[in-house]
């Protein structure tokens, strides 16, 4: 086996993030060590239990740190010369940064920097940004693609993905910090963090409890499940053919949040009682992701489509007493 090159992953004991250093480890070629706060966003536990089967291993370490905590990165940066860094750390969540802007902003925007700031200067190879599709906010153009402006932007959430992808850009060009930037659209999948809407309405559903539903329900969504995103992260961690790229990663397919509530409907075999909201300030109405250059720049090909994704994702909801989350 070839020596083991060491990866950063912020955010890893996240949703995404955990199946990200599941993916990682298997491979067997690689030393991860990840970082996180454990922040009260939603139960630290369910988090630790994320990556409670990694630790002790000699492949993995984990670090409890705010990417807001420059001295404590400097920490991490001095023990290790990472080859590549996963930025998924986040305060994530549309409708919590209305609430709470300048929290958004100095972990989403300072944080980003920090991270950059050590790639710089420790000469990082590679350097993946985890974006969102909420960057395209109120964009009429159907499907998006990342060659729209990005200036309609509706949350503090999504003006702090655009402005990173934006650093990201000043970085390759000041300094050569290779970047690839990944526009994830609505993933769902095992594990998924509790506050989704997927997540949420299951666990609503299976209890006989009405689920919130903000506006008429025709709020459509790019449902992209966690496997395929992962397939694509991976792939950009190995990408080396430009210095900067933003890149789409979705299923290429939209789905009605009346759609999706039979869908799960009928995996859980129970009819959802529904409550009528009004509609969210800073939520778009459609997010439909053009991957046809993840295709052609990444290999990306999503396998698992919404009907397949949401069989699955109830599978391990019921597996894993997540209702009780």
């Amino acid at each position: 086996m070839s020596e083991r090159q060491d990866i950063l992953v912020t955010g890893g004991a996240g949703f995404i993030g955990s199946h990200l250093v599941g993916r990682l480890l298997e491979e067997g070629r690689w030393r991860v060590t990840v970082i996180d706060d454990f922040n009260d966003f939603y139960a630290p536990a369910v988090k630790r239990a994320n990556v409670a089967p990694h630790l002790g291993r000699d492949d993995f370490q984990l670090v409890d740190a705010d990417i807001r905590d420059r001295a404590a990165l400097e920490s991490v940066f001095a023990e290790t010369r990472f080859g590549a860094i996963v930025h998924l750390a986040a305060r994530a969540g549309v409708r919590p940064s209305l609430g709470e802007p300048t929290l958004y902003s100095e972990t989403n925007i300072t944080g980003t920097i920090h991270l950059l700031e050590f790639a710089r200067t420790h000469g990082v190879e590679q350097f993946v940004f985890g974006s969102s599709s909420s960057v395209y906010g109120i964009n009429a153009k159907m499907p998006f693609g990342e060659d729209d402006p990005i200036r309609q932007t509706i949350s503090p959430y999504a003006a702090t993905k655009a402005a990173g992808e934006l650093f990201c850009h000043a970085y390759a060009h000041l300094y050569g910090v290779r970047c690839v930037c990944l526009r994830f659209f609505t993933v769902y999948g095992a594990r998924q963090r509790p506050d989704l809407a997927i997540h949420k309405f299951a666990r609503l559903i299976s209890e006989g409890r009405p689920i919130p539903v903000f506006g008429d329900g025709t709020t459509r969504r790019d449902y992209t499940y966690v496997d395929d995103i992962i397939a694509g992260v991976r792939a950009a961690v190995d990408y080396r053919d430009s210095l900067y790229e933003v890149i789409n990663l979705g299923e290429s397919r939209t789905v009605e949040l009346r759609e999706l509530i039979a869908l799960l409907e009928k995996e859980l075999g129970r009819t959802a009682v529904i409550d009528r909201q009004p509609a969210q300030p800073g939520d778009v109405p459609q997010t439909f992701a053009d991957i046809s250059k993840a295709r052609r720049l990444l290999g990306y090909d999503p396998q698992t489509p919404i009907e397949e994704g949401i069989r699955r994702f109830v599978e391990w909801f019921r597996d894993a007493g997540a209702q009780k989350q």
